[in-house]
C-alpha cells in the first residue's frame, strides 16, 4: 500500500497512530530481550507519548536492546536521536555505562526529568522533594495576596489545596521516603 498523505498537524488521530506504531515497533524489537522484573513480570520499557525509557539490569542487555530497537526502527523509517538520548545507572555505586549508538557513546547523566519528576542515579527522592517544595513555595508566593486576603477561610484552604498542594505532591505516590527526607528544611 502506498501512503500519499499523512494526518494534518494537530489532528487528534496523530497521537493515537503514533502510539500504535511505536507500541508495535517496541514490541517487535524487544519481545525476547530484557531482564528487568517487577512483580515477576519482565518490563522492557516505560513509554509516554514519544518518550521511551529502556530498562535493563546489565549493560550488555541494554546495548542489545538498543541495537535491536535501532534495527527494527530503521525498518519502520524511524531513527533514534543520539544527541537527545541519555543513559543512567541507578545504583548505590553509580559508575558510567558504555552504550554506543552509531559509533557515538551515549552521555551518562546523574539525573534527568521524566514526566515532570526528577530521577537520580542513587534512586533516592531527596532532590525531587526539595524541588517540589521550592515549586510549591514559589506558587504560594505568586498568589500570596489571594491566600492572605479577606476571603472566607474555608475557600482559601480549598485554593491552597488545589493550587499549592497539587504542585507540592505531584508524583508523591512514587517517592520512597527515608527518615532524612521527612526532615527536609522548608517544609510547609
Amino acid at each position: 500500500m502506498k501512503i500519499g498523505r499523512g494526518v494534518r498537524q494537530g489532528c487528534c488521530l496523530s497521537p493515537i497512530l503514533f502510539t500504535l506504531y511505536s507500541e508495535y515497533l517496541t514490541k517487535e524489537a524487544l519481545e525476547v530481550l530484557g531482564d528487568f522484573k517487577i512483580g515477576g513480570k519482565i518490563i522492557h520499557t516505560v513509554k509516554y507519548a514519544d518518550d521511551l525509557v529502556l530498562l535493563a539490569k546489565e549493560e550488555k542487555v541494554l546495548q542489545d536492546m538498543i541495537d535491536k530497537l535501532i534495527e527494527i526502527g530503521r525498518c519502520y523509517g524511524m531513527e533514534i536521536n543520539v544527541e537527545k538520548t541519555k543513559v543512567m545507572r541507578i545504583s548505590r555505586q553509580p559508575f558510567p555505562v558504555k552504550i554506543i549508538i552509531d559509533q557515538k557513546q551515549l552521555e551518562n547523566v546523574e539525573s534527568f526529568k521524566y514526566l515532570g519528576s526528577i530521577l537520580t542515579n542513587d534512586g533516592r527522592c531527596t532532590c525531587e522533594i526539595k524541588c517540589r517544595i521550592a515549586m510549591a513555595k514559589a506558587a504560594f508566593n505568586k498568589k500570596r495576596t489571594l491566600f492572605t486576603s479577606t476571603l472566607d477561610l474555608e475557600f482559601r484552604k480549598k485554593l491552597v489545596k488545589c493550587y499549592i498542594w497539587s504542585i507540592a505532591l505531584y508524583g508523591a505516590e512514587t517517592w520512597t521516603l527515608r527518615a532524612v527526607d521527612q526532615k527536609i528544611p522548608g517544609k510547609f
